[in-house]
């Protein structure tokens, strides 16, 4: 009798099977939790996003899916450019990730941040959601996570303490934070500047102490950090280069869950980076200049550059633009090119 009950459960699981039905959670390998990686906390949209994911998911799976929000990449010590290795060997199951900080293991993920590329948002979306953005997806599959949906953390501003930014020359021998990347360096050597790679849990006491001059992140992260407080008075409206963000999974968390499961995360992750991107877009714009007008209201002064001024930081930097394009793949940056043109 009992072999017979047995016979009949794995036949009708081969059913189940053959009419597409996934198996129940509860015969997965399942992790009573899942740890998510960011760099910036739920103040900020980056932060924001990634927590949205988290809630998303767990009311999408009805809480087969529980998962963590860990910013700061404390999982990684805080240091930003080892999140993407960490997600590929397991230590992170799942993350919200900058272009610019995984870089140094992608090379391709330099194309955002080539000096002066993407002049506008609709130049960013021309590349993350179109042939440029499968392209990443695809060469991002090939590395032990599966990318399932754009952010934005947000054009780059410029800002320092000393004086107004307007042409490349204001920038000579200034101190600036940058981040962990050689493009960054390239760049802002060949402005004359004297950059110095930092993590950005180290950036703001540096600032407050004068140990560096000024920095350059999204308009978002400026306000949110409350800049203005660690003397970063003069801010430049700039637009040099974009800081897309992905939402991805460690493969092999994502091979245990069910399809349904699966779908149900790739669906979360969808909603809450389209939700990011509005957030992180939000009171920047001719219609809505909210956010500018709060940040000058702290005291800082804005400084928006005419067409020719930024045409003078763009010439200053196309030699470290051609190089790069060369690491990054010409057939890339073209693609990139093509797409933004015909926007």
């Amino acid at each position: 009798m009992q072999k017979g009950r047995f016979t009949a459960l794995l036949a009708g699981l081969a059913a189940s099977a053959a009419l597409g039905f996934s198996m129940p959670a509860s015969a997965q390998q399942y992790k009573d939790e899942y740890k998510l990686s960011t760099v910036l906390g739920e103040a900020f949209p980056w932060g924001w996003g990634a927590k949205r994911w988290a809630d998303l998911v767990a009311e999408k799976t009805e809480g087969r899916i529980k998962i963590k929000v860990y910013p700061g990449t404390s999982l990684v010590s805080g240091d930003q450019t080892k999140e993407f290795t960490a997600l590929r060997q397991g230590i992170i199951d799942m993350a919200v990730g900058s272009t610019i900080n995984w870089s140094p293991q992608v090379r391709e993920l330099n194309l955002f941040a080539l000096p002066f590329l993407m002049p506008d948002h609709k130049a960013i979306d021309a590349l993350t959601q179109g042939r440029v953005g499968a392209r990443v997806f695809e060469l991002l599959a090939e590395r032990d996570v599966v990318p399932l949906a754009w952010g934005e953390n947000g054009f780059r501003e410029v800002s320092n303490s000393k004086k107004p930014i307007r042409t490349p020359e204001d920038l000579k021998g200034m101190k600036m934070r940058v981040v962990g990347s050689p493009l960054f360096l390239a760049t802002f050597n060949a402005l004359g500047a004297n950059p110095t790679q930092m993590s950005w849990a180290d950036a703001q006491p540096a600032m407050a102490t004068g140990a560096v001059d000024g920095q350059e992140n999204p308009l978002a992260v400026f306000d949110a950090a409350k800049l203005h407080t660690v003397g970063q008075k003069h801010l430049t409206l700039w637009g040099y280069v974009a800081d897309p963000l992905i939402f991805v999974v460690n493969e092999k968390v994502w091979k245990s869950w069910t399809p349904a499961d699966q779908q149900a995360v790739r669906e979360a992750a969808l909603q809450a980076g389209k939700e990011e991107i509005a957030r992180a877009r939000a009171g920047i714009s001719a219609d809505d200049d909210s956010l500018l007008k709060a940040i000058a209201a702290n005291g800082v002064e804005v400084a928006r550059l005419t067409d020719a001024e930024r045409d003078a930081f763009r010439q200053a930097t196309a030699g470290v633009y051609k190089e790069w394009a060369g690491k990054i793949g010409a057939e890339l940056v073209q693609q990139a090119e093509e797409d933004i043109a015909a926007r």
